[in-house]
């Protein structure tokens, strides 16, 4: 039974620190762009043909 108590504990504290990681990498700017890399891929065909021309 104490082992649930000691797996509860540590899978509080694994969440804690991912929403550490997930806080500070929205205040650094990591989700500010999220249209761009959606429409790269489309466009990435017309960059490789125009330079092998």
């Amino acid at each position: 039974m104490s082992v649930i108590y000691f797996l509860i504990t540590v899978s509080i504290i694994i969440a804690i620190v991912f929403l550490i990681i997930f806080i500070l990498s929205v205040k650094n700017g990591q989700y500010d762009d999220d249209y761009t890399p959606s429409v790269r891929m489309l466009f990435d065909d017309e960059l490789t043909n125009k330079n092998k021309n």
